[in-house]
């Protein structure tokens, strides 16, 4: 992780090539070196991640639960209660729409606006608002949540996960973001297949191909730790 001259406020949304491209452990580590930064820099300041819409949750006592939620909320230094970081949550592993169908929930650009909108930031100095599945996510058969973040004007993370056919996902990503009219702030590789074939000609493609900054590579590991992937990342130009 480079060094860093100064730091300020900064929002941002986190969007992946595909469902599986590794964006909650990318969040949570960029969660953790920035709440180890402001804490070694003597900052007073807090982070906090938010995963609004989440499917394949668990029932608990306490009401549904995703295990992406929780990675945020325990790599946040801003404690919320868990209905404020993942308000709308589906019990079934699917298409988040196709679970609101399932149940009679009205899930549309709309709905959403309701919980995600400026006052998200709010509650924190950093702050990373996690999408699901991919960036065109339905919301129903005609509303997409990228919609949503259009209009609000958020600078995106792209996570690219490291695997066969990343760099169509990766290049079609990026024109339907900007094509949206929002900056893609970085992008980040993540080792989602260890034994993916050629991996650095892939990761140098997609250096030349991707016109936003790349924030770094994160192998593939064998922790979980986001404190651990968080060591592969340079977040200057996040919060500097």
């Amino acid at each position: 992780m480079s060094s860093i001259k100064s730091s300020q406020s900064a929002h941002y949304f986190v969007t992946g090539t595909d469902t599986d491209s590794g964006k909650t452990f990318v969040s949570s580590a960029i969660l953790s070196a920035v709440a180890e930064y402001y804490s070694t820099t003597g900052q007073n300041k807090t982070v906090a991640g938010f995963k609004p819409i989440a499917s394949g949750c668990e029932r608990t006592d306490q009401g549904l639960r995703n295990s992406d939620a929780l990675s945020l909320m325990a790599n946040s230094t801003k404690k919320l209660p868990y209905e404020v970081v993942n308000p709308i949550s589906f019990e079934p592993a699917i298409a988040p729409h196709i679970a609101a169908k399932q149940i009679d929930f009205e899930l549309s650009s709309n709905s959403v606006k309701q919980y995600i909108n400026r006052d998200i930031w709010r509650y924190a100095d950093f702050t990373l608002v996690e999408g699901a599945g991919g960036w065109r996510l339905p919301l129903n058969d005609k509303d997409f949540l990228s919609d949503v973040i259009s209009e609000q004007k958020w600078p995106v993370i792209l996570v690219v996960g490291m695997k066969l056919g990343c760099l169509n996902h990766a290049i079609l990503t990026q024109e339907a973001i900007i094509n949206d009219g929002l900056k893609i702030a970085g992008w980040v590789a993540n080792g989602v297949d260890e034994n993916m074939n050629v991996q650095d000609e892939n990761l140098n493609s997609l250096k030349n191909m991707i016109k936003s900054p790349f924030l770094g590579f994160v192998p593939h590991l064998k922790s979980t730790s986001a404190k651990l992937a968080s060591e592969y990342l340079d977040i200057s130009l996040l919060i500097d």
